[in-house]
């Protein structure tokens, strides 16, 4: 058997175990991200070792296409290169022709990959701070492919590089390869600009752009002010609890001015949960960055006792102040009888208020902010605007656009 021969074995060995592996790894992507039933896989083990959480992020994808899609394409793209000289025989594949040294075309993507590979190592470990082990196996594998591939006698990867260039080039001088391959760089061009805009295969990214409207506002564009957010009257009951030194809080609390403008018979009711131990005993130790929050909490009642809960909800989550003497700042630019608001605020009657709400959540289980309750079905954490929109609806909210 001479040395090209064991060659190509060997890549075709390689490339079908990285077809497997990258079959496992789409398996994984499709649970964590549309599989809301789906159980951990056997690589999520701890807090960084865990492919689940490492295929939610908007990382585990380019152009709209997962990562582990991207691998499933190079390794039967390997392999197919292999085997061209034989496929080539075959009418509709004649063009395969101009793939005349497999071998240096399988050790250039090897290396290539490899480099994209510890980019990606590099993001996982810094930016995304968790491993996805499968993936770090591929990253090996395609290092070991290229490696396996290359003819270091023959000038190792910069022979390998060259040549494939060379052949490309040549290739693209014959007129109907010179069409094909423009035909196939617009269709792939077309597919991965719908891939891309749509983001039908990375829900993740769809949930991302969707959070930024709320997440990156100066202030709050859809504010009312009073105690009523909502339908006086309405049979939809939207419970909120909230903490207002929470970043996510305020971005859920625009999310709900937001609904309150563009939907019908829905009523929303703010509860208190600050993450403080001053004030929440079901917390063991106060969040960082939370330990003022049951002041604002208090503040909030106060103001809900001159009219203005909602008023005061959007400014203390816009202005962020630091302490009780900013928090009366702007209650006098909001034209808030301020000596009364500083009165109640640390009345017995802001703290049992205070107690009532924490209660209420602990009765519930709830240990975090926010929290959204519609009709008695609760939701811990943050959804996007579409899926809050639409389980409101879904529990009999009405557009304010819709025709009668």
């Amino acid at each position: 058997m001479d040395k090209a021969l064991k060659k190509k074995i060997w890549v075709v060995v390689l490339s079908f175990i990285g077809f497997i592996t990258t079959i496992k790894l789409a398996m994984i992507y499709y649970d964590a991200n549309f599989n809301p039933y789906a159980l951990a896989s056997f690589c999520s083990i701890n807090e960084f070792i865990d492919c689940d959480s490492v295929a939610k992020t908007t990382e585990s994808q380019f152009l709209g296409i997962p990562l582990a899609y991207w691998g499933m394409f190079l390794y039967l793209f390997m392999i197919m290169l292999v085997f061209a000289d034989k496929l080539k025989n075959i009418k509709f594949l004649g063009f395969l022709e101009v793939f005349k040294n497999p071998l240096d075309y399988v050790a250039s993507l090897g290396l290539l990959s490899f480099i994209i590979s510890m980019t990606l190592l590099f993001i996982s470990l810094h930016e995304i701070k968790m491993l996805c082990i499968l993936c770090a196996a591929t990253y090996i594998l395609n290092l070991i492919i290229g490696l396996v591939a290359v003819d270091f006698k023959e000038g190792g990867f910069v022979k390998a590089v060259k040549q494939s260039v060379l052949d490309f080039v040549d290739a693209i001088k014959v007129k109907k390869y010179l069409a094909m391959f423009i035909a196939v760089m617009v269709l792939a061009g077309g597919a991965l600009t719908y891939t891309t805009m749509s983001n039908v295969f990375t829900p993740q990214v769809k949930r991302k752009k969707e959070f930024k409207e709320f997440v990156r506002a100066e202030y709050n564009m859809y504010a009312v002010n009073g105690n009523q957010l909502g339908d006086p009257e309405g049979k939809v009951l939207v419970e909120i609890y909230s903490d207002y030194r929470c970043p996510m809080c305020r971005s859920h609390n625009i999310m709900m001015h937001k609904l309150a403008k563009e939907l019908k018979n829905v009523k929303f009711v703010h509860h208190n949960f600050p993450l403080c131990t001053d004030c929440n005993p079901y917390i063991q130790n106060s969040i960082l960055g939370h330990e003022d929050s049951c002041m604002l909490a208090r503040y909030a009642y106060a103001a809900e006792k001159q009219g203005n809960l909602w008023g005061m909800n959007t400014v203390l989550f816009d202005a962020k102040p630091k302490n009780e003497e900013e928090v009366l700042a702007l209650a006098a630019k909001m034209r808030l009888d301020v000596k009364k608001l500083e009165k109640d605020a640390n009345s017995m009657e802001a703290m049992q208020a205070l107690r009532k709400d924490i209660e209420l959540a602990a009765k519930q289980g709830f240990n975090g902010t926010p929290v959204t309750v519609v009709n008695g079905k609760s939701h811990i954490g943050v959804k996007t605007y579409s899926e809050f929109k639409d389980w409101v609806i879904k529990e009999g909210a009405i557009p304010k656009d819709e025709q009668k």
